[in-house]
């Protein structure tokens, strides 16, 4: 027996993991609705810092152009120790590689980086539903029915909670949110105007008056985001001329044009489950950080990133499982950036300098799944790579003015690297369901040939960067992950990892 639903999936909350989540499902052809409890977009800056890997999340999405254009490189910090101003570099520019495209973080304003994904919706055919909430949900082994606040009620295969720290999707579903919250521990966030403050440095006064107090100029306008330690016993005054009065009391800088206030409390908490049946959590909803290190928005994102492709392959008919492997993967990420997050906040919490600096770890490039339920400890592996590892770029040439192998990867399918004579022999071996994402093969080369379905590796990078040294079969995810590596028994190798990922062989299973 099967049930009809209204849509796929309904995500609530159109923050910037519940939109990630909706456009990649709309790309796979899937029914979203996208509802928020919110009569409209946020306007404000919260979240300000797009990591590397998140970027290259935005370029498959076809949107990092825009990101781009909105945002900019994070400036100096500049000190403020009374008279003297000392510089410093918190964030490591790191260099363009062939490998690495995108390796600096990028500032920019979470009102920008949400209306960027909101306007990808947009063309995309969806409308995001402001000031609808859900109310209240039931789901059987068939799917989800949610009632909105509308009193409309929808059946759904999936329901997403995107909708934050105070989710109501997870408390309904009665997951725990484990650990603490410091309610004596508050800072006031403001956006606003300036006058004659520099903009080419994130300006810092570590101890005026007895509190920390700091100001980011927001790329592309007139603002900064202004941050105030607030003493534990201090009210959190938002009108708008106590504010000004206080700012320009701490640090001598007139302040205006308010157009955003937050007090945030940081929390540092997991869920002990990403999935009840049908229901799953992302974002904020999952896990929640201190500000340090600019984490929390994209470890989000990353969320909805490995979601999104399980979805449509199990809504495809793939094994349900492959959608246990969502919490295998991801609750572990987010364990780490959680502890990370909380070491660099406790760190500025007294005053350490080596606490600004930024690194490999927070640029999240360096996510593996290995020994995930999807990247056995036994798999095969390169010189530089194993099975769960990201798929690095590289330089190669191709049909369609293709030049980088993210050009070849952009978009919702599987990709399939054949290195070598036998590997590329193999490749007419192996089947592939007509059902779920498609899969697009390439045999990797470095002669001339003319043939459509090859990458020409004339400079021998792409080769150098993934490690091979033997014919070799490398299955990347949709998701820009290495799903196998395979160097022998290719069609036993190959099918083992297709069982897991894709729906059943059918008659109409098309030659790889």
């Amino acid at each position: 027996m099967t049930k009809q639903h209204d849509i796929d999936v309904l995500i609530v909350g159109a923050g910037p993991s519940g939109s990630t989540l909706a456009a990649d499902l709309l790309r796979r052809g899937l029914r979203v609705r996208l509802v928020d409890k919110a009569p409209h977009a946020f306007k404000g800056s919260r979240a300000k810092g797009l990591q590397p890997r998140t970027q290259e999340v935005f370029e498959d999405l076809g949107v990092l152009g825009e990101a781009f254009a909105e945002g900019g490189p994070y400036p100096l910090a500049g000190f403020h120790l009374g008279p003297i101003t000392i510089p410093w570099r918190m964030q490591k520019q790191s260099k363009v590689m062939p490998a690495v495209p995108y390796p600096n973080i990028l500032l920019i304003a979470q009102h920008r980086t949400d209306a960027i994904l909101h306007r990808l919706l947009v063309r995309l055919g969806l409308r995001i539903e402001f000031d609808t909430a859900l109310v209240s949900f039931e789901q059987d082994a068939y799917g989800v029915t949610a009632t909105l606040s509308s009193g409309e009620t929808v059946t759904s295969r999936y329901l997403i909670g995107a909708d934050g720290g105070s989710s109501t999707i997870r408390k309904a579903a009665g997951i725990r949110f484990v650990g603490e919250t410091d309610n004596s521990d508050r800072t006031l966030i403001i956006d606003g105007t300036i006058d004659e403050l520099s903009r080419n440095r994130w300006h810092m006064w570590p101890r005026t008056y007895g509190k920390s107090v700091g100001a980011c100029p927001l790329p592309n306008s007139n603002q900064f985001q202004v941050m105030i330690r607030l003493n534990a016993d201090e009210s959190s005054d938002l009108d708008e001329a106590a504010m000004a009065d206080q700012f320009k009391t701490l640090t001598g800088y007139h302040l205006h044009d308010i157009t955003w206030t937050s007090v945030f409390r940081p929390n540092v908490r997991l869920v002990e489950n990403y999935r009840v049946g049908g229901v799953f959590l992302i974002g904020d909803a999952a896990h929640v950080h201190t500000p340090a290190g600019a984490q929390g928005l994209n470890t989000g994102v990353q969320d909805a990133y490995n979601l999104g492709w399980k979805l449509g392959q199990v809504i495809a008919g793939a094994p349900d499982c492959l959608l246990d492997s969502y919490q295998a993967e991801r609750q572990p990420i987010a364990a780490r950036v959680l502890g990370k997050s909380s070491e660099l906040y406790s760190g500025l919490d007294k005053h350490r300098l080596s606490s600004l600096k930024r690194g490999d770890e927070e640029r999240q490039l360096l996510i593996s799944y290995y020994a995930g339920p999807l990247a056995h400890i036994d798999t095969p592996a390169t010189k530089t790579l194993k099975a769960g590892d990201r798929a690095p770029d590289a330089t190669c040439t191709g049909s369609d003015g293709v030049q980088r192998l993210f050009d070849v990867l952009q978009g919702p399918h599987f990709t399939l690297l054949a290195f070598g004579t036998n590997a590329s022999l193999a490749l007419s071996e192996l089947t592939w369901p007509t059902s779920g994402a498609q899969l697009r093969s390439y045999s990797v080369v470095t002669g001339n040939q003319a043939d459509e379905n090859c990458l020409h590796d004339t400079t021998g990078k792409l080769a150098s960067i993934y490690g091979i040294s033997c014919d070799t079969l490398v299955l990347i995810r949709p998701d820009g992950y290495i799903g196998s590596i395979i160097t022998t028994d290719w069609l036993t190798a190959f099918d083992n990892i297709a069982k897991m990922i894709t729906p059943p062989l059918t008659s109409t299973a098309h030659m790889v």
